[in-house]
Formats: C-alpha cells, sequence, structure tokens
C-alpha cells in the first residue's frame, strides 16, 4: 500500500500516541495538486553582473517555474532548511548565502505563509553560527522564526532506510506543511561533493560520525524520508577546496548561480557540473536515483534558464 503524505496538523494528533514511533515514511512533497504524472522541473539563473544582485537573482528563478505562490499556499508553516552548521562569514562559502534565505523567506510571506521557520542542527555552537553565518539577522529583519537546535525538539522516528531505522528526526522538519531545502553547493572529504541531499544530515539528531559510515547510504535514506516541497541549491559562491568547513578566501570561487528543482536528485545533479564533476561521481546521486527519489535525466524535466 503505497504511503500518503502527512500534515502537520495530522503530526500533531498522531504525536500523543506511539503511532508516532512507528508510522510510514513521512512526506512532505507539496505538489499534490498535480498528478503523479505530472512533468516535474529544473531551473538554472545565471548572473553576469558584477556585483551579483542576489535578491534580484532569486527571485527571477522562482519567477521562471511560475512564482512561489504554485508551492506555497495561503496559511502554510513554512520551513527552510539552509546549510548553516559552521560558524563562517558568508565570503567563505560554507554556509548558505543569508541574501539568498531573506529573499526565500521573503517569497514564502508574499505567498501567504502562515509562518516561515529556519531550522539546522549545526556542528557548531548554535548562537555562534546563527551569528556569523547571517541567519540571525535574517531572522530579525523578516520575522523569520529561527529554530534553536534543543535536544528536546528531536523525536525518535522509523526512517524505514536502507540502513537506518530509527533515528532522532529534527521536527520542526516533519511539523511542517511545506519544507524548502536550501543548501549551498561545495566539495566535501567524504562524498565528494556536499548538496541537497547531503543536507539533510542537518535535520537529525544523534551521533553525526555514525551517519558518516557508509555515508552515501545514510544520506540516500534520509533522503527518502524527507521529501521536500522545492530544493534551492545556493551556488552564488562555491567551495572548490577544504570542504565542507573551508575557512580561507582561496577556497571559494564566484559562481552567481542558483539552482531550482522539485526533484531533489536533478538538483543535486545539475549543481555538479559547477565543479565539471558528472553525477556518476557523486555516490547518493546514484543511490538516490537508483531507489526513486529522481533523475540525472534532465530530458525528463521542464527546463527553465534564466539569465540576469
Amino acid at each position: 500500500m503505497k504511503d500518503h503524505p502527512i500534515t502537520r496538523r495530522q503530526f500533531m494528533y498522531l504525536a500523543g500516541g506511539a503511532a508516532l514511533y512507528s508510522m510510514a515514511p513521512v512526506s512532505l512533497f507539496a505538489g499534490t495538486t498535480a498528478p503523479e504524472n505530472a512533468k516535474h522541473f529544473i531551473a538554472e539563473a545565471v548572473s553576469k553582473q558584477t556585483p551579483c544582485n542576489v535578491p534580484a537573482l532569486t527571485r527571477k528563478i522562482f519567477e521562471s517555474a511560475g512564482g512561489m505562490s504554485r508551492f506555497i499556499s495561503k496559511g502554510d508553516v513554512v520551513v527552510i532548511k539552509p546549510n548553516i552548521s559552521w560558524a563562517r562569514t558568508p565570503e567563505l562559502a560554507a554556509t548558505t548565502n543569508p541574501e539568498v534565505l531573506e529573499t526565500v523567506v521573503r517569497l514564502c510571506q508574499e505567498a501567504g505563509a502562515k509562518k516561515v521557520r529556519i531550522a539546522d542542527h549545526t556542528i557548531h555552537d548554535a548562537r555562534n553560527c546563527f551569528m556569523v553565518t547571517g541567519a540571525g539577522m535574517v531572522a530579525r529583519k523578516t520575522g523569520a522564526e529561527l529554530v534553536f537546535p534543543l535536544s528536546s525538539m528531536m523525536r525518535d522516528m522509523n526512517l524505514h532506510g536502507h540502513r537506518l531505522n530509527v533515528w532522532p528526526v529534527f521536527t520542526p522538519l516533519i511539523e511542517a506543511d511545506k519544507v524548502i531545502n536550501l543548501p549551498i553547493a561545495k566539495v566535501h572529504s567524504l562524498t565528494g561533493l556536499t548538496l541537497g541531499i547531503k543536507n539533510w544530515i542537518g535535520a537529525v539528531g544523534g551521533r553525526r560520525n555514525a551517519l558518516h559510515q557508509d555515508v552515501h547510504q545514510t544520506v540516500t535514506d534520509l533522503a527518502q524520508y524527507f521529501k521536500p516541497t522545492l530544493t534551492l541549491i545556493d551556488a552564488i559562491r562555491i567551495m572548490i577546496a577544504n570542504g565542507p568547513s573551508g575557512g580561507d578566501a582561496a577556497d571559494v570561487k564566484i559562481a552567481n548561480t542558483l539552482i531550482l528543482s522539485d526533484d531533489p536528485v536533478a538538483a543535486d545533479a545539475r549543481a555538479c557540473s559547477l565543479f565539471n564533476m558528472p553525477p556518476t561521481a557523486v555516490g547518493y546521486i546514484q543511490l538516490a536515483q537508483k531507489w526513486g527519489l529522481g533523475t540525472t535525466d534532465f530530458s525528463r524535466l521542464t527546463q527553465f534558464s534564466v539569465a540576469l
């Protein structure tokens, strides 16, 4: 029997009972108004301007895909999952660009979202990460809620993965009506690249060193559980060496690119080209395609390309 998406309200109802612990995989995919055979899309936006007008580029890529209101409905509680795990300034490309983050928050609000939350289980001290990465300033400017990753906000859930079963999950991401995955594109010492699928490690608790054992399979298990409404890959600045934490301006390349898709595998596959790598070089992309989470065949998607 096919599993059906669970809404935030259904989650809150189930949270009071043992059913929460053993329930089937949660789907957060927002496209319930479209038939299952509807063609998914991928969009890429590139700026040739110096300096890049990041808010304008972010708005333009959403416009190319039909606007944020195509994905976010009035009254939705939206969680944005950036990568703000490291206490690094935006110039070092270790964390999601705060201008991209701010614009996505504002677009959700303009689409009628009831509440927008920003959530990531950071590696460095969360308060320091919020301050240094600019995420705290985004929350103050927009009124979005920046969620502190307390241990009390982790709940054991059955991921039904090939390697991961019961694991602590950061609850804002399963209480939401819609989820937007907003990673930064960078190299990674274990996986080659860290993009959207790898970003789900910041959506759970538990022992990170355990998650990094058989890492391609574990992050694919997480991607099988967390099905975002959209993936927006921030490639304004990309880290091309010493990832994932970096720390030197020499590790950074200006790409002024954004990639948006409702297919998480396609989004990651397209981002590989920024590093002159084929998708076949990244194990978790291949596993995610194998397990039916998306495609690396762009001809199967509606494609948009925009420039600024």
